[in-house]
């Protein structure tokens, strides 16, 4: 499984962004898709995560201003963040939780960080 991010970039303080991922492969089927972020100095903390029954899970300092989403049928998450500050100013990585199909074993893997970067 690859997954690939994109809608990184540089955006205002108060503008929006969308990032999507999306997962390429075959034979596995997708449990959850999510998105962390890390800035330098810092650990990879969760933003925002999702189920494939829709279950979602925020991070407490996107909480109200980011949703998440999935089309899963095209193995797609999609990030769409309000309300943008200079702190969430970050390399953002998805990740998925997926398993071979038959199979019960949780593979988890991230793609490639896309910065976004919140001037004031």
């Amino acid at each position: 499984v690859q997954l690939q991010a994109s809608g990184g970039g540089l955006v205002q303080a108060g503008g929006s962004r969308r990032l999507s991922c999306t997962a390429s492969g075959s034979g596995f089927s997708i449990e959850s898709m999510g998105w962390y972020r890390q800035s330098p100095g810092n650990q990879r903390d969760l933003v925002a995560s999702i189920t494939t029954s829709g279950v979602t899970n925020y991070g407490d300092a996107v909480a109200g201003r980011f949703i998440i989403s999935g089309d899963f049928t095209k193995k797609t998450a999609y990030l769409q963040m309000n309300t943008l500050k200079p702190g969430d100013t970050a390399a953002y990585y998805c990740n998925i939780v997926w398993r071979y199909y038959g199979r019960t074993y949780l593979h988890n893997d991230w793609g490639q960080g896309t910065q976004v970067t919140v001037s004031s």
